[in-house]
């Protein structure tokens, strides 16, 4: 391979960053959680219970049926990988694979796991980046575009917000 010209440099990426727009919040309720050694980590397999999915563009009801399955590192960070499907309000049914991180210290991460008190999300970090299947149509947008989720950890449910580029 050939040393490359430092004058050639990208013309205009740096004013193409990508700005998003707000899409949708998903509201995904959990259930029972099996947990596995992984290597050298943790691996979990959480039901998906059900939940809603609510934005100017979207509102629907996640069906029960998904599951979750999370891995955790040595170092402690949580590798989100989740599959699962809503309906739309108007029955056009829809797949979801969100997958991403869930990062924090040991002792926020202790606290978010043990769901018994609100832990504030600028303590710790949940990003995914969700991939649809949807059918053409009204929502065949949904996969033609990328999109960037930002988690929030309740008692009751996993919130994210979701944005497109």
């Amino acid at each position: 391979m050939g040393d490359l010209d430092p004058s050639l440099q990208p013309r205009r990426l740096q004013q193409m960053l990508p700005r998003f727009e707000y899409v949708f919040q998903t509201r995904v309720v959990t259930g029972d959680v099996l947990h596995m050694a992984y290597g050298a980590g943790e691996r979990l397999m959480v039901q998906i219970c059900g939940g809603d999915i609510e934005g100017p563009r979207l509102r629907g009801t996640i069906l029960p049926g998904g599951i979750e399955w999370p891995t955790y590192r040595p170092d402690g960070v949580g590798m989100v990988d989740a599959c699962y499907t809503f309906r739309s309000h108007d029955g056009v049914h829809i797949n979801i694979r969100n997958r991403g991180y869930r990062r924090a210290s040991p002792e926020v991460m202790q606290r978010l796991n043990a769901l018994d008190e609100f832990v504030d999300p600028g303590e710790y970090y949940i990003r995914t980046t969700p991939l649809f299947e949807a059918p053409p149509g009204p929502y065949g947008w949904l996969a033609d575009h990328c999109f960037i989720g930002i988690g929030e950890r309740q008692q009751e449910c996993v919130e994210a917000t979701e944005a497109r580029e």
